[in-house]
């Protein structure tokens, strides 16, 4: 039998979750931080939570077909394919993401996924083990219908989403799908469009003497100072005027800054880490790093990026979302819905609880919207 973190039954054996709360404590339960940053633990990492998630679909679906796909080491996806159709259904997938954020700073335990004023408490509550504890208990209430359905269902925990989106990119390489459900605290409506990351690292570089004789130097400071009096006065206003009915204005915010290495040497170099969030028909980078380099000349600009996404709300199972009561709506924050959305698959993210509880220092999410959610997918799910 798998290991279950989970209740105690009679004479002390652990028995598996009997609902989606119960479901949701085990998930919290295990550490699966990203490692990227601070942690702020040193349980990180997604392969207990993947092995774990594999022997409880294997107990619950003996029939599926299970797997663990490493995507890095010690960071694997977990996929589950259900009732194969040999090609002849379309392939709807649902994608929560296994890793969190950050344990550092939290207020309350963040494996203890306490229960209590009506919420389950902890790291992943909202983001998004509480989508994946509803997708996988609506999967269980609906398993013996899963293969009448006029589509095939797969399931995905994937690694990574919080910092590189690599278990998405893996698996939108290794497999082809149809629609695809990122899990993300939506209150479950359907975002079909959201803002992508576009991040810049600047760096200056000057020659550095001693403070005392400033004029024999070359201020790297200043020089950033320059491209950051660009970014606040010149670009934010320009790059607001770059804009989407659904999502609102493109933005771009100055996120760090470090520069000198002591306050009697004049510095040789500074660096800053610059946020850009882009919305669909829009690609600023040329002109950002235009203005840049006319502000401060022989600054060095690299970035790494990833598309916004649009996804068409006339989708048939799109509108079968909205007859199960979600709206379609944008969102300024980016998922791994938008991985496969940009090899054409139409994609949203969805999902029970609030995006205000995620990465938050007391992260919780509502038993009453957690319940609302599984009944929401075993409804979906049913009706495919």
């Amino acid at each position: 039998m798998f290991p279950l973190p989970g209740r105690a039954g009679n004479h002390g054996a652990v028995t598996p979750p009997q609902n989606v709360v119960e479901l949701l404590q085990a998930l919290i339960r295990i550490p699966s931080v990203n490692p990227e940053g601070d942690p702020g633990t040193p349980h990180t990492g997604e392969q207990r939570i993947a092995e774990w998630l594999a022997g409880w679909l294997r107990a619950e679906f003996p029939n599926a077909r299970i797997e663990l796909r490493d995507v890095e080491p010690g960071r694997p996806n977990v996929v589950a394919r259900f009732a194969d159709s040999d090609g002849k259904k379309p392939r709807i997938l649902l994608a929560p993401h296994t890793d969190t954020v950050s344990v550092g700073g939290m207020t309350i335990d963040p494996f203890g996924a306490e229960v209590r004023e009506g919420r389950v408490w902890g790291r992943g509550a909202t983001d998004t083990k509480g989508t994946m504890a509803a997708m996988l208990w609506a999967l269980r209430e609906i398993r013996e219908r899963i293969p009448s359905l006029g589509r095939e269902l797969w399931f995905a925990g994937l690694c990574s989403e919080e910092a590189g989106q690599h278990g998405a990119l893996a698996l939108a390489k290794e497999e082809r799908f149809d629609f695809v459900i990122a899990g993300e605290p939506t209150g479950l409506d359907a975002v079909i469009a959201h803002k992508g990351p576009l991040w810049l690292t600047l760096t200056t570089r000057g020659h550095a003497v001693h403070a005392a004789a400033p004029g024999l130097g070359d201020n790297a400071i200043y020089k950033m100072a320059d491209a950051l009096r660009c970014i606040r006065d010149e670009l934010a206003p320009a790059l607001a005027a770059l804009s989407h009915p659904l999502l609102g204005a493109t933005t771009i915010s100055a996120g760090t800054v470090n520069g000198g290495i002591k306050t009697n040497i004049v510095p040789d170099t500074c660096r800053a880490e610059v946020d850009i969030r882009t919305v669909p028909g829009e690609d600023p980078l040329d002109r950002v790093t235009a203005a840049l380099r006319r502000a401060s000349p022989g600054i060095e600009i690299t970035h790494i990026c990833a598309p916004p996404m649009l996804t068409n709300e006339s989708h048939p199972v799109i509108a079968s979302l909205k007859n199960h009561g979600s709206r379609c709506v944008g969102a300024p924050w980016f998922s791994d819905a938008a991985v496969f959305a940009r090899n054409g698959v139409p994609a949203i993210a969805l999902g029970p609880g609030s995006i205000a509880q995620a990465h938050t220092r007391d992260e919780w999410i509502a038993i009453a919207d957690l319940e609302k959610g599984a009944q929401f997918f075993t409804r979906f799910l049913s009706g495919l």
